[in-house]
Protein backbone atom coordinates (compact mmCIF):
# COMPACT_ATOMS: atom_id res chain seq x y z
CA UNK A 1 0.00 0.00 0.00
CA UNK A 2 1.33 3.37 -1.12
CA UNK A 3 0.19 7.12 -1.44
CA UNK A 4 0.18 7.22 -4.88
CA UNK A 5 -2.50 4.05 -4.42
CA UNK A 6 -5.04 6.59 -2.48
CA UNK A 7 -4.41 9.41 -4.83
CA UNK A 8 -5.74 7.04 -7.50
CA UNK A 9 -8.35 6.09 -5.81
CA UNK A 10 -9.67 9.47 -4.75
CA UNK A 11 -9.54 11.14 -7.93
CA UNK A 12 -11.33 8.26 -9.87
CA UNK A 13 -13.98 9.54 -7.14
CA UNK A 14 -13.65 12.91 -7.76
CA UNK A 15 -13.69 12.66 -11.95
CA UNK A 16 -16.60 10.53 -11.79
CA UNK A 17 -15.26 7.21 -11.85
CA UNK A 18 -13.36 8.11 -15.37
CA UNK A 19 -9.82 7.07 -14.83
CA UNK A 20 -8.58 8.75 -18.16
CA UNK A 21 -9.64 11.61 -16.66
CA UNK A 22 -8.20 11.06 -13.08
CA UNK A 23 -4.47 10.00 -14.83
CA UNK A 24 -4.56 13.28 -16.23
CA UNK A 25 -5.26 15.15 -12.99
CA UNK A 26 -2.29 12.97 -11.87
CA UNK A 27 -0.11 13.69 -14.67
CA UNK A 28 0.60 10.01 -15.70
CA UNK A 29 -1.20 7.32 -17.40
CA UNK A 30 -3.99 5.63 -17.80
CA UNK A 31 -2.93 1.60 -17.77
CA UNK A 32 -0.69 2.70 -14.83
CA UNK A 33 -3.66 4.04 -12.69
CA UNK A 34 -5.63 1.12 -13.91
CA UNK A 35 -2.80 -1.38 -13.01
CA UNK A 36 -2.11 0.48 -9.20
CA UNK A 37 -5.99 0.20 -9.05
CA UNK A 38 -6.41 -3.48 -9.14
CA UNK A 39 -2.81 -4.18 -7.46
CA UNK A 40 -4.35 -1.98 -4.02
CA UNK A 41 -7.80 -4.44 -4.67
CA UNK A 42 -5.52 -7.43 -4.48
CA UNK A 43 -3.72 -6.64 -1.39
CA UNK A 44 -7.07 -5.24 0.39
CA UNK A 45 -8.51 -8.37 -0.31
CA UNK A 46 -12.17 -7.14 -1.78
CA UNK A 47 -13.01 -4.66 -4.51
CA UNK A 48 -13.18 -1.03 -4.35
CA UNK A 49 -15.07 0.07 -6.96
CA UNK A 50 -18.10 -1.35 -8.62
CA UNK A 51 -17.41 -2.76 -12.58
CA UNK A 52 -19.32 -3.09 -15.89
CA UNK A 53 -17.19 -4.52 -17.95
CA UNK A 54 -13.84 -2.40 -18.15
CA UNK A 55 -15.77 0.63 -16.77
CA UNK A 56 -15.73 1.50 -13.37
CA UNK A 57 -19.18 2.07 -12.74
CA UNK A 58 -19.02 3.12 -8.87
CA UNK A 59 -17.76 2.18 -5.24
CA UNK A 60 -18.58 -0.94 -3.27
CA UNK A 61 -19.90 -0.63 0.34
CA UNK A 62 -16.37 -1.45 1.53
CA UNK A 63 -15.24 0.82 -0.90
CA UNK A 64 -17.05 3.77 0.59
CA UNK A 65 -14.95 2.80 3.64
CA UNK A 66 -11.64 3.04 2.09
CA UNK A 67 -12.46 6.27 -0.03
CA UNK A 68 -13.20 8.09 2.95
CA UNK A 69 -10.06 7.04 4.73
CA UNK A 70 -8.18 7.46 1.79
CA UNK A 71 -9.28 11.56 1.87
CA UNK A 72 -8.53 11.61 5.34
CA UNK A 73 -5.12 10.05 4.96
CA UNK A 74 -4.52 12.77 2.00
CA UNK A 75 -5.93 15.51 4.08
CA UNK A 76 -3.09 14.78 6.42
CA UNK A 77 -0.18 14.40 4.42
CA UNK A 78 -1.21 18.02 3.14
CA UNK A 79 -1.54 19.58 6.83
CA UNK A 80 1.71 17.84 6.98
CA UNK A 81 3.03 19.60 3.66
CA UNK A 82 1.94 23.30 5.04
CA UNK A 83 3.37 22.98 8.58
CA UNK A 84 6.99 22.57 6.45
CA UNK A 85 5.76 25.29 4.30
CA UNK A 86 4.89 27.23 7.56
CA UNK A 87 7.92 27.56 9.16
CA UNK A 88 9.98 27.80 5.76
CA UNK A 89 8.16 31.26 5.08
CA UNK A 90 6.12 32.63 7.87
CA UNK A 91 5.78 36.43 6.02
CA UNK A 92 5.92 35.05 2.97
CA UNK A 93 4.53 32.56 0.63
CA UNK A 94 1.02 32.35 -1.16
CA UNK A 95 -2.94 32.66 0.09
CA UNK A 96 -5.88 31.45 -2.17
CA UNK A 97 -9.58 33.21 -1.53
CA UNK A 98 -12.25 31.77 -3.12
CA UNK A 99 -14.89 34.14 -2.99
CA UNK A 100 -18.40 35.02 -5.32
CA UNK A 101 -18.44 38.18 -6.98
CA UNK A 102 -20.17 40.45 -5.12
CA UNK A 103 -18.03 39.62 -2.18
CA UNK A 104 -14.64 39.99 -3.95
CA UNK A 105 -16.36 43.56 -5.60
CA UNK A 106 -17.74 45.13 -2.87
CA UNK A 107 -17.15 43.50 0.14
CA UNK A 108 -13.41 42.44 0.26
CA UNK A 109 -11.23 45.26 -1.16
CA UNK A 110 -10.35 47.18 2.34
CA UNK A 111 -9.53 43.66 3.58
CA UNK A 112 -7.27 43.02 1.02
CA UNK A 113 -5.76 46.61 0.66
CA UNK A 114 -4.70 46.29 4.57
CA UNK A 115 -3.45 42.39 4.56
CA UNK A 116 -1.31 43.33 1.59
CA UNK A 117 0.19 46.15 3.60
CA UNK A 118 1.02 43.64 6.69
CA UNK A 119 1.99 40.72 4.37
CA UNK A 120 3.19 42.87 1.07
CA UNK A 121 5.59 39.45 -0.14
CA UNK A 122 2.22 37.25 0.53
CA UNK A 123 0.77 36.57 -3.11
CA UNK A 124 -2.86 36.92 -2.84
CA UNK A 125 -5.10 35.04 -5.40
CA UNK A 126 -8.94 35.36 -5.07
CA UNK A 127 -10.98 32.85 -7.12
CA UNK A 128 -14.31 33.71 -8.12
CA UNK A 129 -17.22 31.07 -9.07
CA UNK A 130 -20.39 29.81 -7.82
CA UNK A 131 -20.80 29.13 -3.81
CA UNK A 132 -20.80 25.26 -4.76
CA UNK A 133 -17.68 25.64 -6.94
CA UNK A 134 -16.40 27.56 -4.00
CA UNK A 135 -17.04 24.41 -1.74
CA UNK A 136 -15.12 22.22 -4.31
CA UNK A 137 -12.17 24.44 -4.14
CA UNK A 138 -12.13 24.52 -0.54
CA UNK A 139 -12.57 20.72 0.07
CA UNK A 140 -9.58 19.82 -2.97
CA UNK A 141 -7.29 22.27 -1.16
CA UNK A 142 -6.94 24.29 -4.17
CA UNK A 143 -8.16 27.47 -1.63
CA UNK A 144 -7.42 28.22 1.50
CA UNK A 145 -11.02 29.24 2.88
CA UNK A 146 -14.02 30.57 1.00
CA UNK A 147 -15.99 33.78 1.80
CA UNK A 148 -19.83 33.73 0.50
CA UNK A 149 -23.50 33.64 1.35
CA UNK A 150 -25.50 30.90 3.54
CA UNK A 151 -25.14 28.02 0.47
CA UNK A 152 -21.95 27.40 2.47
CA UNK A 153 -23.41 26.24 5.52
CA UNK A 154 -25.11 23.61 3.99
CA UNK A 155 -21.42 21.84 2.69
CA UNK A 156 -21.37 18.78 5.45
CA UNK A 157 -17.76 18.56 5.44
CA UNK A 158 -16.96 22.48 5.44
CA UNK A 159 -16.64 24.44 8.84
CA UNK A 160 -18.15 27.78 8.16
CA UNK A 161 -18.26 30.93 10.33
CA UNK A 162 -21.25 33.74 10.33
CA UNK A 163 -19.25 36.69 9.68
CA UNK A 164 -22.15 39.79 8.93
CA UNK A 165 -25.18 40.16 7.98
CA UNK A 166 -26.83 42.06 4.51
CA UNK A 167 -30.13 42.63 3.33
CA UNK A 168 -31.67 43.37 -0.33
CA UNK A 169 -32.46 46.65 -1.88
CA UNK A 170 -34.66 47.11 -5.16
CA UNK A 171 -33.16 49.99 -7.59
CA UNK A 172 -34.27 52.10 -10.48
CA UNK A 173 -33.83 55.13 -12.38
CA UNK A 174 -33.83 58.56 -10.74
CA UNK A 175 -36.31 59.55 -13.15
CA UNK A 176 -38.29 56.19 -13.34
CA UNK A 177 -41.71 56.48 -11.73
CA UNK A 178 -41.60 52.35 -10.76
CA UNK A 179 -40.09 52.84 -7.58
CA UNK A 180 -40.91 56.75 -7.23
CA UNK A 181 -43.28 57.12 -4.39
CA UNK A 182 -41.39 54.51 -1.97
CA UNK A 183 -38.49 56.15 -2.59
CA UNK A 184 -40.23 59.42 -1.59
CA UNK A 185 -41.26 57.37 1.49
CA UNK A 186 -45.20 57.55 0.82
CA UNK A 187 -45.39 54.13 1.81
CA UNK A 188 -43.64 50.89 2.27
CA UNK A 189 -42.64 48.66 -1.19
CA UNK A 190 -44.94 45.50 -0.89
CA UNK A 191 -44.65 42.06 -2.75
CA UNK A 192 -47.63 42.80 -4.34
CA UNK A 193 -45.92 45.93 -5.50
CA UNK A 194 -43.67 43.40 -7.45
CA UNK A 195 -46.90 42.11 -9.55
CA UNK A 196 -45.66 41.69 -13.26
CA UNK A 197 -42.96 44.46 -12.89
CA UNK A 198 -39.97 43.98 -15.17
CA UNK A 199 -37.29 42.94 -12.59
CA UNK A 200 -33.23 42.39 -13.15
CA UNK A 201 -31.85 40.16 -10.22
CA UNK A 202 -29.01 37.77 -9.78
CA UNK A 203 -28.82 34.25 -11.18
CA UNK A 204 -29.99 31.45 -9.15
CA UNK A 205 -26.95 30.65 -7.27
CA UNK A 206 -25.89 34.20 -6.11
CA UNK A 207 -26.82 36.74 -3.61
CA UNK A 208 -29.63 35.43 -1.83
CA UNK A 209 -31.69 34.42 -5.00
CA UNK A 210 -33.14 31.55 -3.46
CA UNK A 211 -34.39 33.87 -0.77
CA UNK A 212 -36.09 36.10 -3.27
CA UNK A 213 -38.00 33.25 -5.44
CA UNK A 214 -39.24 31.28 -2.60
CA UNK A 215 -40.94 35.12 -0.95
CA UNK A 216 -42.36 35.71 -4.08
CA UNK A 217 -43.49 32.11 -4.83
CA UNK A 218 -44.98 31.98 -1.12
CA UNK A 219 -46.94 35.31 -2.04
CA UNK A 220 -48.07 34.18 -5.14
CA UNK A 221 -46.59 36.74 -6.68
CA UNK A 222 -45.54 36.54 -10.84
CA UNK A 223 -42.57 38.52 -11.83
CA UNK A 224 -41.15 39.64 -15.41
CA UNK A 225 -38.06 38.23 -14.93
CA UNK A 226 -36.23 40.16 -17.83
CA UNK A 227 -32.10 39.16 -16.93
CA UNK A 228 -30.29 36.92 -14.43
CA UNK A 229 -26.65 38.43 -14.17
CA UNK A 230 -23.78 37.32 -11.59
CA UNK A 231 -22.67 40.52 -11.16
CA UNK A 232 -24.53 43.38 -9.70
CA UNK A 233 -22.92 46.13 -12.05
CA UNK A 234 -24.25 44.40 -14.66
CA UNK A 235 -27.58 44.40 -13.19
CA UNK A 236 -27.33 48.10 -12.49
CA UNK A 237 -26.27 48.96 -16.42
CA UNK A 238 -29.04 47.24 -17.34
CA UNK A 239 -31.78 49.44 -14.68
CA UNK A 240 -29.93 52.50 -15.99
CA UNK A 241 -30.97 51.78 -19.37
CA UNK A 242 -34.49 51.39 -18.37
CA UNK A 243 -35.25 47.45 -18.73
CA UNK A 244 -36.32 47.41 -14.96
CA UNK A 245 -36.24 47.21 -11.40
CA UNK A 246 -32.98 45.40 -10.16
CA UNK A 247 -33.21 43.86 -6.94
CA UNK A 248 -29.34 43.85 -5.51
CA UNK A 249 -27.02 42.97 -2.08
CA UNK A 250 -27.35 46.47 -0.43
CA UNK A 251 -23.14 46.05 -0.09
CA UNK A 252 -23.23 47.05 -3.59
CA UNK A 253 -25.36 50.38 -4.15
CA UNK A 254 -23.28 53.27 -3.50
CA UNK A 255 -25.11 56.49 -3.13
CA UNK A 256 -22.83 58.38 -4.42
CA UNK A 257 -21.03 56.34 -7.43
CA UNK A 258 -24.38 55.61 -8.49
CA UNK A 259 -26.18 58.77 -8.98
CA UNK A 260 -28.45 57.78 -11.38
CA UNK A 261 -30.42 55.25 -9.51
CA UNK A 262 -32.56 55.66 -6.60
CA UNK A 263 -32.35 52.40 -4.04
CA UNK A 264 -35.25 51.09 -1.69
CA UNK A 265 -34.62 48.72 1.13
CA UNK A 266 -36.53 45.00 0.51
CA UNK A 267 -35.13 43.41 3.41
CA UNK A 268 -38.30 43.24 4.50
CA UNK A 269 -39.68 41.21 2.07
CA UNK A 270 -36.67 38.65 1.32
CA UNK A 271 -34.95 38.77 5.21
CA UNK A 272 -31.43 39.26 5.52
CA UNK A 273 -28.06 36.89 4.61
CA UNK A 274 -25.39 36.07 6.44
CA UNK A 275 -21.86 35.67 4.78
CA UNK A 276 -19.44 32.75 5.78
CA UNK A 277 -16.13 32.34 6.01
CA UNK A 278 -15.68 28.46 5.56
CA UNK A 279 -12.72 26.32 6.01
CA UNK A 280 -12.23 22.72 5.63
CA UNK A 281 -12.83 20.41 8.37
CA UNK A 282 -9.18 19.25 9.62
CA UNK A 283 -7.31 21.83 8.46
CA UNK A 284 -3.89 23.07 9.30
CA UNK A 285 -4.41 26.44 10.09
CA UNK A 286 -1.66 28.71 8.71
CA UNK A 287 -0.62 32.08 10.54
CA UNK A 288 -1.95 33.80 7.33
CA UNK A 289 -4.93 32.24 7.20
CA UNK A 290 -5.45 33.51 10.56
CA UNK A 291 -4.42 36.86 9.94
CA UNK A 292 -6.62 37.07 6.94
CA UNK A 293 -9.74 36.14 8.71
CA UNK A 294 -8.45 38.62 11.58
CA UNK A 295 -8.64 41.64 8.81
CA UNK A 296 -11.89 40.31 7.30
CA UNK A 297 -13.51 39.28 10.55
CA UNK A 298 -12.07 40.50 13.37
CA UNK A 299 -14.55 38.46 15.77
CA UNK A 300 -13.16 35.24 14.74
CA UNK A 301 -10.31 34.57 16.74
CA UNK A 302 -7.87 32.08 16.12
CA UNK A 303 -9.15 30.53 19.83
CA UNK A 304 -12.42 30.33 18.43
CA UNK A 305 -11.60 28.73 15.46
CA UNK A 306 -9.79 26.32 16.51
CA UNK A 307 -12.60 25.58 19.14
CA UNK A 308 -15.26 24.89 16.13
CA UNK A 309 -12.47 23.01 13.72
CA UNK A 310 -11.93 20.80 17.36
CA UNK A 311 -15.12 20.05 17.44
CA UNK A 312 -16.62 22.61 19.69
CA UNK A 313 -19.89 24.45 19.89
CA UNK A 314 -21.06 26.11 16.42
CA UNK A 315 -20.58 29.96 16.31
CA UNK A 316 -22.99 32.40 15.51
CA UNK A 317 -24.00 36.09 15.58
Amino acid sequence: MNLHQLRFVREAVRHDFSLTDAAKALFTSQPGVSKAIIEFEEELGFQIFKRHGKRIKGLTPPGELVYQACERVLAEMENIKRVGEEFAARESGQLTVAVTHTQARYVLPQAVAVFRKKFPKVKLILLQGTPEQLAQWVRKDQADLAVATEALADEPDLVTFPCYDWGHVAVAPVDSPLLKEFAQGKRKIALADFDNMPVITYETHFAGRKKIDAAFQKAGVTIDLVLEAIDADVIKTYVGLGLGVGIIAEVAFDAEKDKGLVAVPVDHLFGRNTTRIALRQGVFMRTLMYEFIAVFAPMLTPKLIDRVLGGGDAYDI
